[in-house]
């Protein structure tokens, strides 16, 4: 079967302050993998790094990409189905005019959809789109046998996980699949359908760019049940890992295939038993590997002391986010955050002493945070930037469909699935917080925006004023198009939108994104581990 997957256009908010970037699509290279292995003939159509540099202002953002008649007109006349995968549900118009699109020019092509937003609001996406069938979960094992079933005429109604209309037109959901114990048998990703250098070359990258980055996933699932988060109802509350050597051995092969020296690790909670973290670093260790790899989803702190966190950076490790999410021990118990201050600031120490950049996650305007609440949390971010935590990354709470914390807003009428509503997750790191878009019934918008400037200014002064040389490191750093903070890395985006980032190579004064040397591994004889971060607490 002659299969094609979709990796559609991307909003983007030239507004928003903050370090995120778009990067390679690991959940679709994971599916075209299954599905080649099981002898399907299969294409991508990457809108994003086809048309890197095109950009079509959409209201207040712009979409970023190929345009939707672009990507249809990039489908073969002679595909026989058509996958299309969305994670977050702000693109979905976008998507939903892209699925329409595709429709009306391939009516007789099966159209199937996949990942975090097909799975969080399924009936809304099939009411909304003319998409035959959705993969719910994780979609390797489902996606195998729904299109073979497609290939051969097998029965779709028994293929779990599967979504679909019925004669009558009205969507039926088959039960979930159980969730894949033994995910070292999934094959790797198939990174040679994607252009991997040219995700790099335009700094598409999740975290800090360290240099030629390819993301790895060594776990998947997370045990927790935070309310404001989709992990349960996209991978339920199991968490399974890979063996550490089979995770090292992929990442031994793309630096060999693509010349990688930067691996993030895109789990949701990649740092959970001691044992398996100390294996994988001595693992690396013991090969010799020259890599930097990072933890920039956030990963909890409870095995983090100072023998994993040198661990860690003798392996390679440069940075990792810890997501505290608020200073309210209140917040946190609400959230079911399962964190307390003495955890964290005990990780977050033993992280800075060892060298490891340290990034901070906080959620601001939780439904039931109040202004001592706030307090706490500047208090808190204070305390973390005298220890030497890095960077602080304060957005806007917003709820995401299908969490428990949207549930509890749905049954008081106070969210519905609009396409102003799916689009908030774009606005989290607005200058300003509107007030259509707060869900905090104890502050309004204006004292919002005031609380986020008045804790990020508190963290950053705290932070200069005890680190007297960093101010200097950030710009020098900077201006050679080097990163080793988020910090560093949000002024990267900014030149790069400003145009100052061509500008200034085009002048010789410093280097294309590919020819800049990776900061860490630069460093890497130096004796001092916090020679080698390069910033950090020193």
């Amino acid at each position: 079967m002659k299969i094609q997957l979709v990796h559609p256009p991307v909003y983007v908010n030239d507004n928003g302050l903050t370090a995120l970037r778009p990067s390679l699509p690991l959940g679709l290279a994971y599916i075209a993998a299954v599905l080649r292995q099981d002898g399907h003939a299969v294409s991508i159509v990457d809108a994003l790094v086809e048309a890197p540099d095109q950009h079509e202002v959409d209201g207040d953002i712009s979409r970023t990409g190929l345009t939707t008649d672009q990507v249809v007109a990039r489908i073969d006349e002679d595909t026989d189905a058509i996958g299309i995968t969305l994670m977050w549900s702000y693109a979905w118009p976008i998507v939903r005019e892209l699925l329409h699109k595709l429709k009306e020019r391939f009516p007789d092509k099966p159209i199937i959809g996949g990942g975090e937003h097909f799975t969080a609001v399924t009936d809304l996406s099939m009411a909304q789109a003319p998409i035959d069938y959705i993969v719910q979960g994780e979609g390797e094992e489902t996606a195998i046998a729904l299109f073979r079933a497609l290939e051969i005429g097998l029965d779709i109604t028994v293929i779990p996980g599967v979504a679909y209309r019925d004669a009558q037109g009205q969507v039926v959901k088959n039960p979930r699949r159980d969730r894949i114990r033994n995910i070292d048998e999934i094959p790797r990703p198939a990174w040679d359908l994607f252009d991997v250098v040219g995700y790099d070359s335009n700094k598409f990258v999740t975290g800090i760019h360290y240099g030629r980055t390819v993301p790895i996933l060594a776990t998947r699932g997370c045990p927790y049940q935070c309310t404001y988060c989709s992990s349960p109802g996209m991978w339920t509350t199991r968490w399974y890992a890979r063996e550490p050597e089979d995770v090292i051995e992929e990442i031994q092969s793309y630096h060999e295939r693509y010349g990688a020296t930067n691996f993030p690790f895109q789990d949701l909670t990649a740092i959970l038993k001691r044992d398996w973290v100390v294996k994988f670093c001595q693992e690396i260790k013991r090969r010799g590997l020259k890599i930097n790899w990072q933890l920039p989803a956030g990963t909890r702190s409870e095995i983090i002391d100072d023998e994993v966190a040198r661990l860690l950076v003798e392996s390679g490790c440069r940075s990792l986010n810890l997501a505290p999410e608020s200073g309210s021990e209140r917040t946190r118990k609400h959230m079911k955050k399962m964190l307390t201050d003495e955890k964290l600031f005990r990780a977050a120490k033993a992280a800075v002493r060892n060298g490891l950049n340290v990034g901070i996650f906080l959620v601001l305007g939780y439904p039931t945070d109040e202004p001592e609440d706030m307090e706490a949390t500047r208090k808190m971010v204070k305390n973390l930037a005298k220890v030497g935590v890095d960077d602080v990354s304060a957005g806007f709470f917003f709820p995401l469909p299908n969490t428990e914390i949207y549930r509890e807003l749905e049954k008081d009428g106070k969210v519905s699935l609009t396409d102003d509503f799916l689009k908030l997750p774009i606005y989290v790191h607005n200058k300003f917080m509107s007030e259509d878009r707060n869900y905090n019934p104890h502050m309004t918008a204006d004292e919002m925006t005031k609380w986020k400037y008045r804790i990020v200014r508190t963290f950053y002064i705290t932070s200069f004023l005890h680190n007297p040389g960093r101010p200097f490191r950030i710009l020098w750093n900077v201006f050679r198009g080097r990163e080793t903070s988020k910090m560093e890395s949000f002024l990267q985006i900014m030149l790069q939108r400003l145009g100052v980032a061509k500008l200034l190579e085009k002048l010789g004064l410093r280097k294309p994104a590919e020819q800049v040397e990776p900061a860490a591994l630069a460093e890497s004889e130096a004796s001092d581990p916090k020679v080698e971060v390069g910033v950090g607490g020193s």
